[in-house]
């Protein structure tokens, strides 16, 4: 009863700015403190989603945006872990690799765009290769972090019961990372969606919401432009509520922490 009491205070205080500020835009473009050009009214954005819902196909706009995501988040993540496993089960790999691998994270994602486009071209493939970087990089650190962290004792064990790498793998370092690597995912599923974004953006004009963004400023039709934020906004939202879902299915098996 308490959690649940203490759940609705929260949620009812997480509410409370945005439907405050709702308010605002709303009376800023009704009143003419803000032009309705630039901050369109909620009434002309609600009108212009139900037009793009019916006739321009919106659902598949946001599908497309979806398993652009989900494919590279997907390739990213099998990508991340398998390298940062081979980092840290070999010594060689570690010294040779990860420092230049420590200078190349540095580089701004975006920085990576005329390259990727100069390698992949500017359809789906650069879109998802894309998308697959932005979830790589914290996924190597955070279960690369985590498997160096593995506690000396069960290394010890595995040494006394002769275990081969890819046993030690799978019975001591890949269990003992799990909540590393369950934060790794967290951030990854986060990065891939802003990536999808930007993909989207500054990539070859396609379906997806980055398009329809794109398609409003070039109309200077701000109200699709802001259909486009909310599903943006509202899609990031749902893809962190699910990567705090899955970080707790992973990690289903520790003990609660009382707060």
């Amino acid at each position: 009863m308490a959690a649940a009491t203490s759940q609705a205070v929260r949620f009812r205080r997480g509410i409370t700015l945005p439907i405050f500020l709702l308010i605002a835009w709303e009376v800023s473009s009704r009143s003419g403190l803000a032009d309705p050009r630039f901050l369109p009214s909620l009434e002309n954005v609600a009108l212009t989603a139900k037009r793009e819902l019916i006739d321009n196909n919106l659902f598949g706009d946001l599908a497309y945006s979806l398993m652009r995501n989900l494919a590279g988040f997907l390739i990213g993540s099998a990508l991340g872990v398998g390298f940062a496993t081979l980092l840290a089960l070999s010594r060689i790999a570690d010294r040779l690799v990860m420092p230049t691998f420590n200078a190349v994270k540095q580089i701004s994602l975006l920085a990576w765009i005329p390259l990727i486009s100069v390698w992949f071209g500017f359809g789906e493939q650069a879109k998802i290769v894309f998308v697959a970087l932005a979830a790589f990089i914290p996924i190597v650190l955070n279960t690369y972090d985590g498997m160096r962290a593995a506690p000396a004792d069960l290394l010890e064990v595995g040494r006394a019961l002769k275990f081969r790498p890819h046993q030690r793998a799978l019975r001591i370092y890949i269990p003992s990372a799990m909540p590393a690597i369950a934060t790794g995912v967290h951030l990854g599923l986060i990065y891939s969606w802003l990536a999808t974004v930007g993909a989207e953006y500054f990539l070859a004009v396609g379906p997806g919401i980055g398009g329809l963004v794109i398609a409003g400023r070039e109309r200077f039709d701000m109200a699709m432009v802001m259909v486009g934020v909310f599903i943006l906004g509202l899609v990031g939202f749902s893809l962190n509520r699910l990567a705090y879902s899955l970080e707790a299915y992973l990690l289903r098996w520790r003990p609660r922490q009382v707060r």
